[in-house]
């Protein structure tokens, strides 16, 4: 692109998370800040057992993970041939990949993808691998959104929260004073959803359906809020790797009604994150919800009831379907990295400084 040549406005933004669901993908508009057009691509029950596999050490796994990443770019190029149908203008796609190993600590996350391979499917420029320059500057590498969130749900004066309910959730504090902060607060989806399908056969509890059925055990709760993650201070992030059904089994006792575990399960979900609320933004006036678990009627119900004072929404209510927000936030960085302007928060990921997100796969 020359320097002469106008800012591009069109972006594809595609996401996949830690809920192992599947590819969502929107057309954003960077001008409007507006979501033109949303699509969605299903994982093959085959990948998300790959996936599942990468999450925790096996054999073979360099070879798994490079047959898996090539399988994750035709879920996104998929998911870009059909945005395009509607919207053929658009600059520049910007990838997320699927996040098996997250250890900043370590000097290293990794999120599955081919983008010289999704580049060449969908003709397009792509940018990807958003979080790694972050971790190599001292930060999480996450949460990237925060900066996205208060562009698009920040209220002047007003102490607003925004919590992704993902696989693994995290919020963005957006403080009244202008302040943004933000990290993970620990498991969503992830423990919910692979205990239902040990014991139901499903992939996820409708409404929380299941779940209602169980009594939220103390003593289990307790020992499982006794994590140290719970305790780190922000800057701070985890993954699928860290909160997993093993992590879960080593709090177990024998009997235990798994409808009840379920319920122990959904009031962890809730609890992760009001502690977290009730310790780091105690002036909170609006908590804005978005991701899968944003239809968990027993959860979104929990985080009501734990936060009397608090008024909670879904994004959907603002304007931002609460499967669309992470996708729109993606797209709004491969518009930074375009215009060349840094796409994390220091104070949120504890990087050394500003830096520009992603690689560049030109098409």
């Amino acid at each position: 692109m020359s320097a002469s040549a106008p800012t591009p406005r069109l972006y594809i933004g595609l996401m996949s998370g830690t809920s192992l669901d599947g590819v969502d993908g929107v057309v954003f508009d960077a001008e409007r800040m507006a979501v033109l057009a949303h699509a969605y691509a299903p994982f093959l029950p085959e990948l998300r057992d790959d996936l599942l596999a990468l999450n925790t050490p096996g054999p073979n796994e360099l070879h798994r993970a490079a047959l898996a990443a090539s399988e994750i770019s035709r879920s996104y190029a998929d998911v870009v041939r059909q945005l395009r149908m509607a919207h053929p203008d658009v600059a520049l796609v910007c990838a997320h990949g699927q996040t098996v190993r997250h250890r900043p600590v370590m000097g290293y996350t990794l999120q599955l993808l081919n983008g010289a391979l999704l580049a060449e499917l969908c003709g397009l420029d792509v940018v990807c691998d958003l979080r790694s320059r972050d971790v190599a500057a001292g930060g999480q590498g996450a949460p990237l959104v925060p900066a996205f969130h208060r562009a698009v749900f920040g209220r002047a004066g007003e102490d607003v929260a925004v919590l992704n309910l993902g696989g693994i959730s995290n919020l963005s504090l957006l403080h009244a004073d202008g302040r943004t902060l933000g990290f993970d607060t620990g498991p969503g989806n992830c423990l919910l959803d692979g205990w239902i399908l040990r014991h139901q056969g499903e992939r996820f509890d409708h409404d929380g359906a299941w779940g209602a059925q169980g009594q939220v055990l103390p003593e289990l709760l307790a020992r499982l809020l006794a994590d140290r993650f719970f305790r780190l201070p922000p800057p701070r992030s985890t993954g699928r790797d860290v909160f997993h059904l093993d992590w879960l089994e080593a709090h177990l006792s024998p009997g235990l009604d798994p409808r009840d575990v379920q319920a122990t399960l959904c009031e962890l979900a809730a609890r992760c994150v009001t502690d977290a609320l009730q310790l780091h933004q105690p002036a909170l006036s609006r908590l804005v919800v978005s991701g899968g678990g944003a239809r968990n009627a027993a959860l979104m119900a929990r985080l009501g009831a734990l936060l009397p004072n608090v008024r909670v929404q879904a994004s959907s209510e603002l304007g931002l379907p609460v499967d669309q927000v992470e996708a729109a936030a993606f797209a709004w960085l491969g518009h930074r990295f375009v215009t060349r302007q840094p796409g994390n928060l220091p104070e949120v990921t504890g990087a050394a400084g500003l830096r520009l997100l992603g690689a560049l796969y030109p098409a």
